[in-house]
């Protein structure tokens, strides 16, 4: 199922893909029901703390929106992707947790990084989030604004202390994510967490494709362009620590709770290791695939800090 949050008439709602359209989940259950107090869930992030029984009932509003797609009532529930504004799909993630160094090829490209001997991570705020079509803000030419493309996974279920054979059954599905950065910053004095978390700095999106229309993540391709020309494109076979390990380190320290997002980090090409380096600037477009998943675009805007 290919999950979405939109916002219609100012009010954010929770979708599933249905045929190249929008269906409103809780609309088409509470006609499938005739109930108006029956519910889906009030948003992603409950839809994902319910998982099983959401999922159960998501797919009978599915259904029942597939019945009667063409009837004159479809118009409640169904709607054209370009007739909403599409958010992130967990509009306020829980934990956001980015992989770092952990594509061979990116190692590779930087000539200063040593393969860790685990898995190593940061911290993304869940308030610098946004969703597709939705502006990065660029600070000014000086802070050195890069990007990545990562694969994102959504937590379905609380994990702590997980052995790795034991983590992909805590999996609700994959998302697009990208982590902007300003290498100025996060370069200057090792100082990661602020050069990650600039506002805007975290896209993520179009959709949530849960695990069952994904079960082996690993060849899955991601790419990203930079107004039109091709960045980064590699697979997951890249990776330096496969999915399951990295989710089991994480587990070892903090309990993983529904709607908190890992990313397995980024592949070669970004721009701050090419020759002559390529930076963000305003005007520019990103756009983000991940096969299976969907494209990401959002334009680069002028928010310059002046201080």
């Amino acid at each position: 199922m290919r999950l979405y949050t939109f916002e219609m008439e100012n009010q954010q709602r929770i979708g599933a893909e249905l045929d190249g359209r929008i269906i409103d989940l809780n609309a088409a259950y509470v006609a499938s029901t005739g109930d108006r107090s029956a519910a889906v869930a009030k948003s992603m992030i409950d839809l994902i703390r319910s998982h099983e029984r959401a999922l159960v009932v998501a797919r009978e509003a599915l259904a029942f929106a597939a019945r009667q797609a063409g009837s004159p009532d479809a118009s409640r529930w169904s709607y054209a992707v370009d007739s909403v504004r599409l958010c992130a799909p967990i509009p306020r993630p829980g934990k956001i947790l980015c992989s770092g160094l952990n594509y061979r090829s990116h190692l590779e490209e930087n000539p200063d990084a040593k393969l860790p001997e685990e898995p190593r991570f940061f911290a993304k705020m869940p308030s610098v989030v946004i969703g597709a079509s939705e502006p990065i803000h660029h600070p000014g030419a000086r802070f050195e604004v890069d990007y990545e493309v990562e694969l994102a996974v959504v937590i379905g279920k609380s994990m702590f202390r997980e052995t790795p054979q034991n983590t992909m059954s805590h999996v609700f599905g994959y998302t697009v994510f990208h982590d902007v950065s300003a290498r100025f910053i996060q370069f200057r004095n090792n100082n990661e967490i602020m050069g990650k978390n600039f506002d805007t700095f975290a896209p993520m999106g179009p959709c949530i494709v849960t695990v069952d229309e994904i079960p082996d993540p690993i060849p899955l391709r991601l790419t990203l362009k930079l107004n039109g020309q091709t960045m980064q494109d590699r697979t997951n076979h890249d990776w330096c620590f496969p999915l399951p390990r990295m989710l089991a380190w994480l587990s070892m320290a903090m309990t993983l709770e529904p709607g908190d997002v890992m990313t397995t980090g980024t592949p070669a090409g970004v721009g701050c290791f090419r020759r002559p380096p390529v930076y963000l600037k305003p005007g520019d477009v990103c756009e983000l695939e991940i096969s299976g998943i969907g494209k990401l675009v959002n334009p680069v805007i002028s928010d310059e800090y002046r201080g």
